[in-house]
């Protein structure tokens, strides 16, 4: 029953975050300079006010902002997300198009960090005030000050221009590599260097993050305890020190969902990678207000998704978080 009652408060925060998340960027949105009818005038070199006022109308863009805005919460709220202004296409095909590729990319990107990073902190926190403490932090240190576009720059100036060991660019070769062998690994050397750039910021706040967390826990009285029982050291820091830094890691993991679209867009446009955050910054260029928001839809509805994941995790790895809800 209680868990019922946490599911159904859920849905409805869910529903009212991604309503006004809806609203909130179709506002900001239709408030920046330009629209999709200069950027065709541009192009077709027909920019007279007959043209722009023509091509206003013939996507509502001539309408009140008002107006507009209720047009597209109706629509939303029926599933139907409209189409392209560039191409015609319905933006919801468009984004299921690229969304695997920004999947697998930032999925990959997640999981090297959850693995690195916390085995790292937990490392620093077993040799704390030691060489390996020390060169591990500086590492930190460096992977967080290092902006996502710099390092993907520097990667594959290193791996693809110097050593020539990774592509570049792109999800796939041009050429099909001969053998299946060859064909089977193609995507996943493409996906290389761009999760490494978007994984290294990441792996450096949960290294921080592991650490910190386990040398508090680690001076806390049923720690103490556990040594003095005799337990084995692997045993201490594996069921009682890392059980408990587990929780701050389980909660930023959930806020990092949604900085990974973030930083994918910077990803995608340094690697050339066809997912949604490549499309959204196209979309930007255009002007193309649907796919856009189509796109921003998207990112937050799986940022929500993901935060109910995160709190699902914190009930099972500490009951008590739930017992007084």
């Amino acid at each position: 029953m209680r868990f019922l009652t946490f599911l159904l408060a859920w849905a409805v925060k869910a529903a009212a975050i991604v309503l006004t998340i809806v609203v909130l960027n179709f506002c900001l949105i239709r408030l920046a300079p330009g629209d999709v009818a200069t950027v065709l005038a541009g192009e077709s070199g027909a920019a007279d006010p007959e043209f722009l006022a023509r091509t206003r109308a013939e996507f509502g863009l001539d309408k009140p902002l008002a107006a507009q805005l209720l047009t597209y919460v109706g629509n939303v709220l029926t599933l139907d997300l409209g189409v392209s202004y560039r191409t015609r296409r319905p933006v919801a095909d468009m984004v299921l198009e690229r969304l695997p590729a920004t999947l697998m990319l930032t999925g990959a990107a997640f999981v090297f960090a959850l693995l690195v990073g916390p085995a790292l902190g937990v490392l620093a926190a077993i040799r704390a005030r030691r060489p390996a403490d020390t060169a591990i932090t500086v590492l930190a240190l460096l992977f967080y000050a290092m902006p996502i576009f710099w390092v993907g720059l520097i990667l594959i100036l290193v791996f693809s221009v110097t050593l020539g060991w990774l592509p570049p660019f792109g999800m796939r070769s041009i050429i099909p590599p001969v053998g299946d062998v060859a064909r089977a690994l193609d995507v996943p050397r493409h996906l290389v260097l761009p999760t490494l750039t978007l994984g290294l910021f990441y792996v450096a706040i949960y290294a921080r993050l592991t650490r910190g967390a386990m040398l508090e826990t680690a001076g806390l009285d049923f720690v103490k305890t556990a040594r003095a029982k005799g337990l084995p050291e692997w045993r201490v820091v594996g069921a009682h020190v890392f059980r408990c830094a587990m929780l701050p890691i389980i909660t930023f993991a959930g806020l990092q969902a949604g900085h990974l679209v973030g930083g994918a867009i910077v990803a995608e446009t340094v690697f050339a990678w066809p997912g949604i955050g490549r499309l959204a910054f196209d979309a930007l260029l255009q002007r193309d207000y649907n796919l856009l928001l189509a796109v921003f839809l998207a990112s937050a509805v799986a940022v929500v998704l993901i935060n109910f994941a995160t709190d699902l995790l914190l009930r099972i790895a500490d009951p008590r978080i739930g017992a007084g809800r």
